[in-house]
């Protein structure tokens, strides 16, 4: 995804069912000393600007912060025909404008802010007062590193730490990832593929479906003309 397609995404289309009305959100000011607590620095402009920026997810979104520095949650997101932005969840009752987003001085048109009540497991969304017709808009954050299963459409803050326990795959892969190296790629349309009946047939968590996927692949011999549409892959060697 490119970056100009992130901002389409937060400041253009309507999604249904979280529009919010006869909300008038707090008046954003600039907050000194932006740059302290910024993951953002001149190359990453530079790089967004030009369209080219590989590693956003770095940079936008929502991260946890250090409990040393204060804790809580740094948001950002890029809505450069906004006219004011502002971090709505469970941490505010899900109210504009209690937690209101502060545009960079720079003119890129990202949106920065801390949240210090914020915490790993809530949900949110961005809202958006559009400076053309006073439109606004609750949208998923497009960084987001956790969403809610549909029919819900709120991202979660997501803590990325994880106790990585594959050293001996990471000593082989140079290996068995070798451009020369055999690979099998197996397809399934994860939303269809299996669902929870027992839960109102609500569809699995990523997490979930890893567990049965895992287990299901040294059986799976669906030729692609069976397969449905809407493919996700996944490949290994």
């Amino acid at each position: 995804m490119t970056a100009r397609a992130v901002v389409r995404s937060i400041d253009g289309h309507v999604e249904a069912g979280t529009m919010s009305e006869n909300v008038t959100p707090k008046k954003t000011v600039p907050k000194k000393g932006w740059k302290a607590f910024s993951l953002l620095t001149d190359h990453d402009i530079y790089l967004l600007g030009e369209g080219t920026h590989g590693r956003l997810y770095e940079k936008l979104g929502a991260h946890t912060l250090e409990a040393a520095s204060g804790g809580g949650v740094r948001f950002a997101v890029w809505a450069p025909n906004a006219e004011e932005v502002s971090a709505v969840g469970e941490f505010n009752d899900w109210r504009p404008g209690i937690n209101p987003l502060a545009p960079r001085e720079d003119e890129s048109g990202i949106w920065e802010g801390i949240v210090p009540m914020a915490v790993p497991g809530q949900r949110y969304k961005y809202h958006v007062r559009s400076r053309f017709n006073n439109y606004r808009v609750s949208k998923a954050d497009p960084f987001a590193f956790c969403c809610e299963t549909p029919p819900g459409t709120a991202s979660i803050i997501g803590d990325l730490a994880y106790p990585w326990g594959d050293m001996e795959w990471m000593r082989t892969r140079a290996a068995k990832n070798a451009l020369d190296a055999p690979l099998s790629i197996y397809e399934v349309h994860l939303g269809s593929w299996r669902r929870v009946p027992e839960e109102e047939n609500r569809s699995l968590s990523y997490r979930e479906m890893a567990r049965r996927w895992a287990r299901s692949i040294p059986s799976s011999r669906i030729h692609p003309r069976e397969a449905q549409a809407g493919l996700c892959l996944g490949a290994s060697r």
